[in-house]
């Protein structure tokens, strides 16, 4: 039965369809069909809702995923993992976009099958990327329901109802000639989830009170700029000591936007230069963040801090107006000089993804992004073990902070309150093991370690002890001491937290630490994961806290690696020194 119990909860459950051959009849071909996704448990998105059945004026945009040869994943695999291994003789011999190209270029069996497939139904146009193993075009909406054999439906946000997206509202099929090839139909089923930033009411410093670092920012009991350089040891870069090739960016969705005057607001109250955006790859809609509200907050979070962790390092913003990870990821690996760290702060539960296959996919677009010398981290969540799906008989593993091929970033707070020295796991820090991918050899020791260290552990029926463990490291992301952020246009200033605040934080630090390295002649770290887990006392190790998010039990910080804080929080000076 579905969940879902008013107007603005679209999904559809996929049940009583077998996950292979489908009869002609069901489809409407006169081929055999196959149903795409057999995994998909439930799609669909609270607050959005059917606005209408697709008309012949609509028009939607296709991603059709091949599949690869298992030996050829494995291979490139294998390749990844020497060239991030910091014992290897080969490490930091990233590959071309075009090594990456050759590498994975999809068979051309399946290319053609699917460029028959599409002209077939009247497709005009059809783009792929590099290694074409994806392939894109715009159809007529009405063409894409017989094609693949389902209905499409326009769907309406309800909190901003000019939010419009085309999405299926039944399962969708291919032929059988077809499905042999293709992984996936990109952006069909999923609805995405739209959840601003509410910021935390504070209190404006006066007079009278101490003037510190948690209140250098114009308000108490914050945490500021001021507060990471010093606790994490990290430098205040200089112009004049940023190396050509050095870069960083973020990543948006969902209406968040950046202001310049919300940015020069920030710079102002914390005494620092105000960021300066470089580039912006896809949309910037200044007007929306000077309408007040809070619609903007987490864009101007990433901005605002990573921006101060580490500017003058060249900033880019991309931002994806699809809601959609793929497209971000494609944006990313199909430019012609990408940003060489990456701070993305959006994330689902793995039970809230489409699709294994879904899962899969944007799990190789990482590798091929690692390979390429790019670092990739992600936020690892604000529910603790318990997920956005909430407190039950299981655990909820993140997603993409699940990936073997992502740095997860997990969250902190002070033990003490405004009081520098050892913190705590945050309670509602994301963590855990993937119930998609098992533990990646690089993390197998420290998996184990943990797990056999004699640590109180949550019962093991709540969660999968072979999988991926996450995160990777954390950093300060509690309500205790939020944030403090300026939007509205300026005009507003409250705190907030979130991992989505440290992993930006974390990201400064690896951008400034390439910065070292490219002075140095030397290849940037690229994929850090091997780096992190080999280099261990590089970090301020977390040892209390649990991230149960005060709710049942979850995961306890211990000594070295754990799925509450990863190894813990960064010291800078330590990390410096490997470079």
């Amino acid at each position: 039965m579905s969940s879902c119990r008013s107007l603005w909860c679209a999904e559809f459950h996929v049940s009583g369809i077998p996950a292979g051959l489908t009869s002609a009849a069901h489809s409407g071909s006169a081929s055999a069909q196959v149903l795409m996704e057999p995994t998909t448990k439930r799609v669909g998105g609270v607050n959005w809702g059917r606005l209408r059945r697709v008309e012949e004026s609509d028009e939607m945009k296709l991603h059709f995923f091949l599949k690869h040869p298992e030996d050829q994943l494995k291979n490139f695999e294998d390749l990844l993992l020497d060239i991030s291994n910091p014992k290897s003789p080969n490490y930091g011999n990233w590959l071309s976009a075009s090594d990456v190209q050759e590498l994975l270029k999809a068979p051309e069996d399946g290319v053609r099958a699917v460029y028959d497939f599409l002209d077939a139904f009247g497709a005009t146009k059809v783009t792929t990327n590099r290694e074409t193993d994806i392939l894109r075009t715009v159809m007529p909406a009405k063409a894409v329901e017989q094609m693949l054999s389902t209905e499409l439906y326009v769907f309406a946000y309800r909190d901003y109802p000019e939010l419009q997206v085309i999405r299926a509202g039944t399962p969708y099929h291919l032929p059988t000639s077809v499905a042999t090839h293709v992984s996936f139909v990109g952006d069909l089923l999923l609805l995405p989830r739209i959840e601003p930033k509410k910021p935390i009411e504070l209190s404006r410093v006066t007079e009278d009170d101490a003037q510190d670092e948690f209140s250098s920012c114009g308000m108490r009991g914050t945490v500021t700029p001021d507060v990471l350089f010093k606790q994490y040891r990290i430098p205040d870069l200089k112009d004049e000591e940023v190396a050509e090739g050095s870069s960083m960016a973020v990543a948006e969705f969902q209406l968040q936007y950046f202001d310049e005057a919300d940015l020069m607001a920030f710079g102002d109250s914390c005494n620092t230069p105000p960021t300066d955006v470089e580039e912006i790859v896809g949309a910037n809609h200044e007007v929306v963040c000077k309408l007040g509200g809070t619609l903007c907050v987490e864009a101007l979070l990433d901005i605002e801090y990573i921006g101060a962790m580490a500017d003058p390092i060249p900033l880019s913003v991309y931002y994806s107006r699809t809601y959609s990870l793929l497209d971000w990821i494609e944006e990313v690996l199909g430019g012609d000089d990408p940003a060489l760290v990456h701070s993305v702060s959006y994330g689902n539960d793995e039970a809230q993804q489409v699709s294994v296959e879904y899962m899969k996919s944007v799990d190789t677009e990482f590798m091929k992004a690692g390979s390429m010398g790019i670092s990739v981290l992600f936020a690892s969540g604000d529910q603790g073990v318990w997920g956005r799906e909430g407190y039950g008989k299981e655990f909820h593993p993140d997603f993409p902070a699940g990936s073997p091929y992502v740095t997860a970033v997990g969250g902190t707070d002070f033990v003490e309150k405004s009081t520098f020295g050892e913190e705590k796991a945050w309670a509602s820090g994301g963590g855990g093991f993937s119930d998609t991918f098992a533990t990646p050899s690089w993390q197998a020791e420290a998996v184990k370690a943990y797990l056999s260290s004699g640590v109180e552990l949550p019962d093991s029926s709540y969660y999968n002890a072979e999988g991926r463990g996450y995160p990777d490291l954390s950093a300060l992301a509690g309500t205790q001491n939020p944030y403090y952020v300026t939007y509205g246009g300026g005009r507003s200033a409250g705190g907030v937290g979130g991992t989505s605040a440290a992993c930006p934080v974390v990201a400064a630090v690896f951008a400034q630490l390439n910065n070292l390295r490219i002075q140095a002649g030397k290849p940037p770290l690229g994929f850090l994961n091997p780096f992190i887990y080999e280099n261990a006392d590089a970090f301020f190790d977390v040892t209390k806290g649990e991230n149960n998010n005060n709710v049942g039990t979850g995961f306890k910080a211990s000594n070295g690696w754990d799925p509450a804080t990863g190894f813990g929080t960064p010291n800078y000076d330590k990390l410096a020194a490997l470079m």
